[in-house]
């Protein structure tokens, strides 16, 4: 199967040029699976220490506009995350879209950053503190978001429960991509999992730019099979379902605790 990275501004959406530009590549790579940003269909709301209750429910109405127009993109399965609010509680859930049964909720983010540029714990609530597998057409799927990444206990448990795909949506800034993409080494090799990476790029605050950077690792060794940039927004990779599962019988995902 092929699946598609890439990164974007946080505004993109109002940008029909980018939108045609996405859609094109997935046509003209056939695509079956692509990884958007972090709460990627509103700006970055969290670039602010001020919580306003209007600019969230804007951000939900905008995701859940948006979520219901996934068809154009022509794509079987579409993962993200998106804010909601439930019982006047605000979180941040991963989700998967397909074409059979739509948008599907799947993990709420836990592990919460609360500092310049990314207040995320001042806006929203830490999740339940599940880390499920999502299975859809055969492909199983685990989610660390963003700063979940580092919490590797997690990669080690999707690897018990024989993920193909670790989904790492992201919301990062400049200066620390070469960090972040050692992290997705770290939990495509603990996981035994292709580890796939989106992210925003451009501007989030007046002092801090996004990294951009998404990427794709490999499950046995976590070797970078390609990543984004300025002059390249969009990359598809082959994905062998059966490397995923081979790996896990190697080290050190075998070894026994």
């Amino acid at each position: 199967m092929k699946a598609s990275v890439c990164e974007l501004p946080n505004d993109w959406t109002d940008n029909p040029a980018m939108i045609q530009a996405l859609k094109d590549h997935v046509k003209e790579n056939n695509t079956r699976l692509l990884l958007l940003p972090e709460m990627p269909f509103y700006r970055w709301v969290t670039g602010t220490g001020t919580p306003d209750a209007r600019t969230w429910q804007n951000a939900v109405a905008s995701h859940d506009k948006w979520i219901s127009r996934l068809e154009m993109f022509d794509v079987p399965i579409i993962a993200g995350t998106r804010p909601v609010m439930e019982n006047g509680v605000c979180k941040n859930i991963g989700f998967v879209w397909t074409r059979e049964a739509g948008e599907q909720p799947v993990h709420e983010k836990y592990y919460l950053p609360d500092e310049e540029g990314f207040w995320e714990a001042s806006w929203y609530a830490m999740g339940n503190g599940r880390f499920d597998v999502f299975e859809t057409s055969g492909i199983k799927i685990g989610f660390l978001i963003c700063t979940e990444l580092w919490f590797t206990q997690h990669a080690r448990d999707y690897a018990k429960a024989g993920i193909h795909l670790l989904l790492c949506p992201r919301a990062t800034p400049a200066g620390s991509s070469e960090t972040w993409l050692a992290g997705g080494r770290a939990g495509a090799w603990i996981s035994g999992a292709y580890c796939l990476s989106s992210n925003f790029n451009g501007p989030n605050t007046k002092e801090m730019d996004f990294g951009g950077t998404a990427w794709v690792t490999e499950p046995d060794g976590g070797t970078v099979l390609g990543k984004t940039s300025g002059r390249s927004l969009f990359l598809t990779r082959d994905i062998d379902l059966q490397a995923a599962e081979d790996a896990k019988k190697t080290y050190p995902r075998y070894v026994k605790e």
